[in-house]
């Protein structure tokens, strides 16, 4: 695969959307007229990243139909949808010989910026020693969106989900958008350890970075990305909103 230096890409694409209303694969809903991974695989690529593993679930095969002709894209299938942590989990056998970085990604988020994900990977590897570095936003509403928890030095503590924090959290504008670069060995150490000991007897990615936190790996959060970039899809009065905001920022359209 990529040398040790080079991320290899996780983009989590297995959900049907069923907020959508419709029977096709979230990530296959045109986008300015192309399937909506394109988009992110595109970033991907502009951001130097040659190497995706694009984990797939409902209708797998309709998926990779679609991503049949680009190069540097393998596939993972998570036959049952158990939760994020879960959907990683089965890029394992991928990732096992893999020497360098992780990078994680939704599928649902065509606003990814290359240059956000440049950022990102070059602070990772400057410090060389992180275990996990979150991806994140300020967001002047965060409601509905897990927050960045820190120490009043600014060490980080954690995530927490909107519905699990105090008046306190509440206030905190840092939120976690589901991007996140991972050492390859303690990811895999991390899922390793994962719990679905929770309500919906998932197992959640968002776990991870505190559980490298408790083994005493370093783990923090970068407030790199763009405001574009808290624009991702569930519905399709979303997918318009995402429509009119990358025909503004120029982005050629293929309908």
């Amino acid at each position: 695969m990529a040398d040790a230096q080079t991320p290899t890409a996780v983009v989590l694409a297995a959900g049907r959307g069923t907020r959508m209303k419709s029977d096709l694969p979230k990530v296959l809903f045109p986008v300015l007229g192309r399937a909506m991974i394109h988009w992110v695989l595109d970033a991907l690529e502009a951001a130097g990243i040659e190497q995706s593993i694009v984990v797939v679930g409902y209708q797998a095969d309709k998926v990779r139909a679609e991503l049949a002709d680009r190069p540097g894209v393998q596939f993972a299938l998570q036959e049952q949808q158990l939760g994020t942590g879960h959907a990683v989990q089965m890029c394992r056998g991928h990732l096992e010989s893999h020497p360098g970085p992780v990078l994680v990604v939704a599928g649902d988020s065509p606003l990814i910026q290359p240059q956000s994900i440049r950022e990102l990977t070059a602070h990772f590897r400057a410090e060389g020693d992180y275990a996990c570095l979150l991806g994140t936003l300020m967001k002047d509403d965060p409601t509905g969106l897990g927050r960045i928890v820190r120490e009043p030095s600014g060490r980080f503590v954690g995530i927490v989900e909107h519905k699990d924090a105090s008046d306190e959290q509440l206030a905190i504008r840092e939120v976690n958008m589901s991007t996140y670069l991972f050492d390859c060995a303690a990811l895999l150490d991390a899922l390793q350890r994962l719990s679905n000991d929770n309500a919906q007897g998932e197992f959640y990615l968002t776990d991870c970075p505190a559980l490298l936190l408790e083994s005493g790996r370093r783990v923090d959060a970068l407030p790199v990305l763009r405001p574009c970039e808290a624009l991702s899809i569930n519905t399709v009065d979303e997918l318009k909103i995402v429509e009119a905001k990358m025909r503004e920022m120029g982005y050629a359209d293929h309908a």
